[in-house]
């Protein structure tokens, strides 16, 4: 057995057997799939990123002061590698619809059409096309749409005109940026409500989705607004051809809705929470999807999916490695920074946020944004504050709020830190820096956006 196809067993057991202990809640398999984790970071010298080894160590660090501090350290400890197991489990699960969706000739179609529309309806097209991508390929959307763009952006199809390339370059992967930062809030399966959901077990996404709906709905009016009023707006080119249909779009949100609502039904036929039923519905998803573009291959392609989900599995889940330690670590050291902080030695801090009510929720908000811009993943400060700003019993602020300002901080993170790997990702494709991108193409937005934002959060109605 090659290295790779050991890790990924690993990976598979860990996936398995947190499973079988989220559904039945059995400590034994919790055991399992924390012993196969331990297994699977072992094979993993060599592949991490220096970020993921920075919180592996903080996390070696924040261990050994459990053994001192904590009154009931194996305890504490079991709980934050179960912790690490979940969120390790769900980014294998949402990783398995991207296989379905690389080989999709309706991806392909979707993509051609967004990047086709005339320059009045780009970029809200392309805006929430991106987002609509980003629940099913994440990060791998940026790469997809960014060649695409890159490709069909030539000097001729801008009658020659170098200013009118570089406009539409800016224009076109700005729409995709501040689109795919949208799928975190408009998912129902999106990592940003897994980590707020788990954190708050008495929040449902129902009680969270005015809050973050009604924010991506302001995000992207105002980028959609920006967009226009910034220009420019050169002639239409004559020559081109006719606008192609958006039928394939439609095709892919019904596919999309099909899929999100399998999830719900596993939450309300199974009783679950919502995270834990995108963790069945993902994977169930992805193997009907596979299914149907091999259902001519007989027994309605269901044995030729699973032979291609055993034959690709290597391929898909090692370039995984950094995002399940960065995203598990975060969430090991989230739990176990929450059972070592005693909340009655912050009482001081507690007096002075008290006076802030709800507006404490815009201050998380800006956190998760300033701290991003100085190399701090909002994966780590959003694990960390939510949960710990519920332990402070800070009067008007309600875990609705806290989670919905978090996972706002977090997109719009997304959309400025020059250090996100989506920043990176779109700075390699352009050849313009990442700062340029976050910063200067990205100004006006961000001044516009993050003061409307933080009013709705300090005088929501919900």
């Amino acid at each position: 057995m090659s290295k790779a196809r050991l890790r990924v067993s690993y990976l598979l057991v860990v996936t398995l057997a947190t499973l079988l202990h989220l559904v039945i809640g059995s400590l034994f398999w919790q055991a399992v799939g924390i012993a196969a984790l331990l297994l699977y970071l072992s094979t993993l010298a060599g592949q991490l990123t220096r970020m993921a080894k920075g919180l592996l160590l903080a996390a070696g660090v924040l261990t050994a002061l459990a053994f001192w501090r904590s009154s009931t350290p194996g305890q504490l400890l079991f709980e934050a590698s179960g912790r690490f197991a979940f969120f390790a489990t769900f980014v294998v699960a949402l990783s398995m619809l991207r296989l379905p969706a690389y080989r999709s000739r309706l991806v392909r179609r979707c993509g051609k059409s967004m990047l086709l529309q005339p320059p009045s309806r780009r970029y809200p097209i392309l805006s929430l096309g991106s987002a609509l991508f980003g629940i099913i390929l994440n990060i791998g959307v940026l790469n997809l749409f960014a060649a695409m763009i890159e490709k069909s952006n030539t000097l001729s199809a801008a009658q020659g005109r170098v200013w009118v390339q570089e406009a539409r370059q800016r224009r076109m992967m700005l729409a995709l940026l501040r689109g795919f930062s949208l799928a975190p809030l408009i998912s129902p399966m999106g990592i940003g409500v897994a980590v707020v959901l788990s954190s708050l077990p008495e929040l449902s996404w129902l009680a969270l989705a005015p809050y973050i709906l009604g924010a991506a709905v302001l995000i992207f009016l105002v980028g959609w607004a920006v967009d226009f009023l910034t220009g420019p707006h050169p002639p239409a080119n004559r020559d081109q051809v006719s606008t192609p249909s958006l039928r394939p779009l439609a095709q892919f949100s019904v596919l999309l809705m099909g899929i999100v609502a399998l999830v719900f039904t596993i939450a309300w036929l199974l009783a679950l929470r919502l995270p834990i039923a995108a963790l069945l519905g993902a994977p169930t998803g992805a193997l009907l999807w596979l299914a149907w573009q091999r259902r001519k291959l007989g027994y309605a392609g269901l044995p030729a999916a699973l032979s291609a989900v055993h034959r690709q599995l290597p391929w898909l889940l090692s370039p995984s490695a950094n995002e399940i330690v960065v995203l598990g670590a975060a969430g090991y050291l989230g739990h176990l920074c929450v059972g070592l902080v005693d909340t009655q030695q912050l009482a001081p801090l507690l007096v002075v946020l008290n006076q802030w009510g709800a507006f404490n929720a815009v201050l998380g908000m800006l956190m998760v944004v300033g701290l991003a811009q100085v190399g701090v993943n909002p994966i780590v400060t959003v694990t960390l504050l939510v949960g710990l700003l519920p332990t402070l019993g800070i009067e008007g602020l309600t875990p609705a709020l806290i989670g919905a300002s978090l996972m706002v901080g977090w997109a719009l993170a997304l959309m400025s830190s020059p250090m996100t790997a989506s920043m990176l990702i779109l700075s390699r494709f352009t050849g313009v820096p990442a700062t340029q991108i976050g910063y200067r193409w990205n100004g006006r937005f961000l001044v516009a956006s993050i003061p409307l934002l933080a009013a709705w959060f300090a005088w929501s109605p919900f």
